[in-house]
Parts: structure tokens; C-alpha cells; sequence
């Protein structure tokens, strides 16, 4: 199928598809990269140390944090 066919049918859809798939297409454009999202992770992870170190947050014992996922997905 050619663009143009695309565009032609995209364009009859109702408002409300053509917001979703226009969403869906910029999402679709904006994917970061590995050596971003790794960047985003290392971020993180200082700021939850710091944060730990600070007593701003407590830990949570791994063994609670699965009982709790595991009651969930019950």
C-alpha cells in the first residue's frame, strides 16, 4: 500500500481514531536510545541511593516487595 492510499484512508477515520493513531505515530518517533535509556537508569538509581542514604525513603525487604507482587497478580 502506498502512502498516499494510507493518508486517503487515515483521513476518513473518525476524530477520535485519528488522534489515537496520531499519537501512536509519534510515540513510535520518539524511542530513545540504548546509551539514553541506560543514561536514565543510572540517574535513577544514584537518586534512590541518595535518597536511601538521606533516610528520605525506607527499604523494602525483596521477600515482602514479592509476597505483595504475588497477591496482586492473584
Amino acid at each position: 500500500m502506498k502512502l498516499k492510499q494510507i493518508e486517503d484512508e487515515v483521513l476518513c477515520l473518525p476524530e477520535n481514531e485519528r488522534a489515537e493513531l496520531a499519537q501512536k505515530i509519534l510515540i513510535s518517533l520518539d524511542v530513545p536510545s540504548e546509551s539514553e535509556i541506560a543514561e536514565d537508569w543510572l540517574v535513577e538509581a544514584k537518586q534512590r541511593a541518595r535518597e536511601l542514604d538521606e533516610g528520605i525513603v525506607q527499604p523494602i525487604p525483596a521477600e515482602e516487595v514479592r509476597r505483595k507482587a504475588q497477591a496482586l497478580l492473584r
